[in-house]
C-alpha cells in the first residue's frame, strides 16, 4: 500500500476528486473511440480536427495506417508545440485524453497486435446499420463523439488537436478560438471529401454526400458538447418585483423552504425605491411560485429564466 501511495503522489492523483476526473476522462475517451472507430470510419463520415485528418490519411493509405496511431502521432507534436507556446496549460489530462482515445480506437477496430479479433466494426448489427440506416448510424457516431468530448471537457481534459491550434492562434494573432476551430474543421472535412472522391471510396454514396453528412455530424456533436458542459435546463431562477415583499418572502422561505435574496432598486420612470426578490427553484416549483405570487399581489412583475447549473444547498450537482 505504501508503494501505491507513493506512485499516486508522484502522479498527482491523490488530491480529492482527481481520480474521479481521470476516470471521467477515460470514459469520455472510450465513448469518443466507440463513435469514431466503430461507426464513423467505415461510414466514411469524417469529423473535424486531427481525428478527421487521421481518417483521411487512413483512406489515402488504403486502410493500412491505423486511425488511432495516426491521431496519436499527429497530436504529440501539437501537444509539445502547445506546451512551448502556452506553458503547461494542457497538462497531463490532455496527454491522457488523446493517448487513450487513440488506443481505444485501434483496440476497438482490432488494429492492435494481440487484439485482432475485436473488430467491433465488423459486428453484423453495425454493418447492417450502416448499410440499411446510414443516417441513424451517423447520428449514433455523432452522439458518442459529442458526449465523449463533452465529458472530457467537463472534467477539465482535452484531446489536443485543433484545441491547441485554436489557443495558439488566439495568443499569436488574436483569432477567436471558435473561428479557428471552425476553419480547421472545414479544411479537414473538405480534404477528406477530396480524398474519398479521388480514391473512389464513396461506392454507395458520392463524396459530396458524405461531406455534407460530415458537416451534419459536426453540428450535432458540437451541440451535444455544449449540452454536456452547460447541462439541460433543470432549474429556474425568478425575479419578483412586488409591493408585498414581506408576504412573498414568507411564501418562498416558509411555505416553499427555499432561500431568496432581496436586491435594492428603483423604478426608472417613477423613481420609486423597490425591493426585488431573487430566488432559484426547481422546474416543478416555479409554477407554484407564479400562481401564489399572483394571488398575493396581482400586480407583481415576475421574470423567469432557465438555469443550467446550480451549486449549493438544495440542488444536486451536475457531476
Amino acid at each position: 500500500m505504501g508503494i501505491i501511495r507513493r506512485i499516486c503522489r508522484q502522479l498527482g492523483l491523490c488530491e480529492k476528486g482527481i481520480l474521479i476526473d481521470y476516470a471521467a476522462i477515460i470514459f469520455g475517451a472510450f465513448l469518443m473511440a466507440l463513435g469514431i472507430g466503430v461507426f464513423l470510419v467505415d461510414a466514411k463520415v469524417v469529423p473535424g480536427g486531427v481525428s478527421g485528418l487521421s481518417m483521411a490519411l487512413h483512406y489515402l493509405s488504403g486502410d493500412r495506417i491505423p486511425v488511432g496511431l495516426t491521431i496519436w502521432a499527429l497530436n504529440v507534436p501539437l501537444y509539445i508545440w502547445g506546451v512551448r507556446e502556452l506553458g503547461k496549460t494542457f497538462g497531463k489530462r490532455t496527454f491522457v485524453g488523446f493517448t487513450l482515445n487513440s488506443f481505444f480506437i485501434d483496440f476497438l477496430r482490432g488494429a492492435i497486435p494481440g487484439f485482432r479479433h475485436v473488430r467491433l466494426q465488423d459486428n453484423p448489427a453495425i454493418v447492417n446499420l450502416i448499410e440499411t440506416d446510414f443516417l441513424f448510424a451517423v447520428l449514433v457516431g455523432a452522439v458518442l463523439l459529442g458526449v465523449g468530448l463533452g465529458i472530457i471537457f467537463k472534467f477539465r481534459g482535452s484531446t489536443a488537436g485543433s484545441d491547441i491550434v485554436a489557443a495558439i492562434a488566439q495568443k499569436r494573432w488574436g483569432v477567436k478560438p471558435g473561428s479557428a476551430i471552425m476553419v480547421v474543421d472545414f479544411l479537414v472535412i473538405s480534404i477528406a471529401g477530396l480524398v474519398i472522391h479521388f480514391k473512389n471510396l464513396g461506392v454507395d454514396r458520392p463524396a459530396l454526400t458524405l461531406t455534407l453528412y460530415a458537416f451534419f455530424l459536426l453540428i450535432v456533436s458540437s451541440r451535444l458538447i455544449d449540452l454536456i458542459l452547460d447541462g439541460f435546463d433543470y432549474a429556474k431562477s425568478a425575479l419578483v418585483i412586488t409591493a408585498k415583499t414581506e408576504d412573498v418572502s414568507r411564501l418562498i422561505t416558509e411555505e416553499m423552504s427555499r432561500g431568496a435574496t432581496i436586491l435594492e432598486g428603483h423604478g426608472l420612470y417613477t423613481r420609486e425605491k423597490k425591493q426585488i426578490l431573487y430566488t432559484v427553484l426547481s422546474r416543478k416549483e416555479i409554477s407554484t411560485l407564479t400562481q401564489r405570487v399572483k394571488q398575493i399581489d396581482p400586480h407583481a412583475f415576475i421574470i423567469v429564466n432557465n438555469v443550467h447549473e446550480v451549486l449549493g444547498e438544495g440542488f444536486r450537482p451536475r457531476f
